[in-house]
């Protein structure tokens, strides 16, 4: 990971993210160490933001930077940077790589998910709600932002669609290269805060990521072009860092997911389907598949046409990808290992 560096001194642990969720871990006797927020995570080593500005710290000879996400918490010694421990995580945003039983971390402690796409092809329902439910999943609250408004007549439809997606979903348009977008995202950036951006590539996270870190940074994001007959982007971000959002605030930038797999988020998708979460338990049968089954509240609702068809499609969908890409523990007790669930 590029290092990355903070623009200015900060003077209090709360502007970094410190809150009392976090202060509370400490222990009696931990009250000399101190608390570091980590910054970027390299192959053998950290870098951590602190009151005084960033810092590299030292690591155990048996540590593994794997299992620390940029925006994770920890304490270290006074005198040397030495991590003793992480501390537990408010949020967590991890994901399956497909073929692999461990979840790579993507960033923890962030309190809102800019989920970005662009007023064009890009413009995918069915993406769009994968990334819900690993936001609803991680515990964050997620935003559905959609760039490259400028580009278009009306955006009105593209707001609509993306707003029937989940109930009280926050969803603001925005030209991302625009000063004005810095006040739009306010709600969401204030001082202490920590905002973190997912999309595919191309739909101009790091354009986002720049303007809201204003022109004080000393290593602006690289951007780059998109493909104007598919909207597809090449990778400009490589890694994960954390930046200072102007006038207060963090923001995490990710590199761009051309195909995002869904495993583990079983609540996450119940929160993003609600009218069907709500709906089940009205079915005659408590193992409905709301397929074919007599007395099934969530078909009558289709029918009804207050549920749309396509909408229940895709609920199913996700529910046999994710059933399939969870990992079941098998095995005698005692001697228990991973296995894929068919």
């Amino acid at each position: 990971m590029t290092e990355q560096s903070v623009a200015a001194p900060l003077a209090s642990l709360e502007s970094l993210g410190w809150s009392d969720f976090f202060a509370a871990q400490l222990g009696a006797d931990e009250n000399r160490l101190l608390p570091r927020r980590i910054a970027s995570v390299h192959r053998a080593r950290l870098s951590a933001l602190s009151p005084a500005g960033q810092v590299d710290l030292t690591l155990d000879v048996h540590a593994n930077t794997g299992e620390f996400a940029v925006g994770d918490w920890v304490v270290v010694e006074p005198e040397t940077e030495l991590v003793v421990r992480r501390l537990d995580r408010k949020t967590v945003l991890q994901r399956r790589i497909e073929g692999r039983n461990m979840q790579q971390l993507a960033a923890a402690n962030i309190d809102t998910l800019f989920i970005v796409t662009s007023c064009n092809a890009d413009f995918n329902p069915a993406r769009l709600e994968r990334y819900l439910a690993l936001a609803n999943q991680a515990g964050t609250d997620p935003v559905i932002v959609l760039t490259k408004a400028d580009a278009i007549d009306d955006v009105t439809e593209y707001e609509q669609q993306a707003k029937a997606l989940q109930r009280g979903l926050p969803v603001v348009a925005l030209n991302g290269k625009s000063a004005d977008s810095a006040r739009i995202l306010q709600p969401w950036c204030g001082a202490g805060q920590t905002v973190a951006l997912v999309g595919s590539s191309g739909v101009g996270k790091s354009t986002l990521v720049n303007t809201l870190a204003g022109p004080g940074q000393e290593t602006p994001q690289e951007t780059g072009d998109i493909r104007e007959h598919d909207a597809k982007g090449r990778h400009t971000t490589t890694a994960r860092s954390i930046h200072a959002i102007a006038g207060g605030g963090w923001i995490i930038d990710t590199p761009g997911i051309r195909t995002l797999h869904v495993s583990d988020v079983a609540e996450g998708i119940d929160t993003l389907f609600a009218e069907i979460t709500e709906l089940a338990p009205q079915c005659r049968f408590r193992d409905c598949t709301h397929a074919h089954e007599p007395g099934c509240a969530v078909q009558a609702a289709v029918k009804a046409g207050t549920l749309p068809a396509e909408r229940l499609d895709r609920w199913r969908k996700l529910q046999d990808e994710n059933r399939s890409n969870t990992p079941a523990m098998t095995g005698p007790r005692g001697n228990r290992t991973t296995a894929r669930k068919r």
